[in-house]
């Protein structure tokens, strides 16, 4: 194989390790931030939790693996991002961990206000998450301050921009649309119910954010210069997408509203990946001075193993998890005698 060819085929692998990250981690997120809100008693709380109890730890690890095939296969893109942006991910890694513990010790002590204090961790710690990878993928597309020698230049500020806020609050009503559908697939009864009460009014809120994210990709990006006005069928079907899940949400078809939601996250990460190939991180300071899957990447030896390695062992680990979710793939009841604590 060709290294042109490897570091390309290393691009495409990381883009899909954060497609599936966003795509799996992105209901718990959603299901997350809804906890405090649709769970008005313990046993309906301790319902939503149970949806992804079995799986939200295993679904963090794509973002591991995100993380350390970015180090092997482009150390300097990972040196240049990890520590340009050290203190939003420091931040993003803070919000992980206070999820993290609070899906551990929340059931430890029956009393309410212990378990409402947790509670509360996973909600914030899920929106602060969601948030901040919005943010950080933004900045990507955009571009942020990296000079000559391949060192960003900006701060935790130079992130917050108004193209990046568009990109962190689209994502987080994005995956609480998302994380609404997924819950409607799994639990019962009024708390059902009430989950498609809410699917409704955060639909409305979604479509918006994101349409308005896709107005300022073409404002805040160079994705015109690169795409042309008309930018494809996958940006266009990505907002298609969305605006289907409200129609199967009126009809109560939630397995096809969850479809259409993960579709759009999907078709949104390849939209931004597509911006940015075959650049890693974009300057804004200076065209010439980004980093590209050329001048990032690791030797051709490195990228030959890998991707024997990958070839070998991600069928396994997909394989896996798929069996994971079908082994816990039936409806939560909010009945005390049904659930796990």
């Amino acid at each position: 194989m060709s290294y042109e060819f490897l570091q390309t085929l290393w691009f495409i692998l990381i883009a899909v390790l954060w497609i599936g990250f966003y795509f799996l981690e992105g209901f718990d997120f959603g299901v997350g931030m809804l906890l405090t809100f649709l769970g008005k008693k313990d046993n309906e709380r301790r319902a939503i939790i149970n949806t992804v109890g079995p799986t939200w730890d295993g679904n963090e690890v794509w973002l591991l693996t995100a993380g350390g095939a970015t180090f092997a296969a482009f150390p300097q893109w990972y040196a240049t991002m990890f520590s340009g942006f050290y203190l939003a991910l420091f931040l993003l890694l803070v919000a992980l961990i206070i999820r993290g513990i609070a899906f551990e010790y929340r059931s430890k002590d029956a009393s309410p206000k212990w378990r409402n204090t947790f509670d509360w961790m996973i909600a914030i710690g899920s929106f602060l998450a969601a948030l901040l990878l919005g943010v950080a993928f933004a900045n990507l597309a955009e571009g942020v301050p990296i000079n000559d020698k391949m060192m960003y230049t900006g701060n935790l500020f130079t992130l917050l921009n108004p193209y990046g806020l568009m990109g962190g609050l689209a994502t987080v009503s994005v995956l609480l649309l998302h994380g609404a559908n997924f819950l409607a697939l799994k639990l019962d009864g009024e708390l059902r119910e009430r989950v498609r009460d809410w699917s409704k009014k955060i639909y409305w809120v979604a479509v918006i954010l994101l349409v308005v994210l896709m107005i300022g990709t073409f404002f805040f990006t160079d994705m015109v210069s690169r795409l042309g006005y008309n930018p494809g069928i996958i940006p266009v079907a990505s907002v298609i997408c969305l605006l289907l899940s409200g129609f199967f949400i009126n009809r109560k078809m939630e397995g096809w509203a969850f479809v259409m939601t993960s579709l759009n996250i999907v078709f949104t990460q390849i939209t931004f990946f597509t911006i940015m190939f075959p650049r890693v991180m974009i300057s804004s300071l200076n065209p010439a001075w980004s980093l590209t899957i050329y001048n990032a990447s690791s030797s051709q030896y490195t990228l030959t193993v890998m991707s024997i390695i990958a070839l070998i062992f991600v069928p396994i680990v997909l394989a896996y998890q798929a069996w994971t979710y079908y082994m816990f793939a039936k409806r939560i009841s909010t009945k005390k005698d049904s659930l796990v604590y």
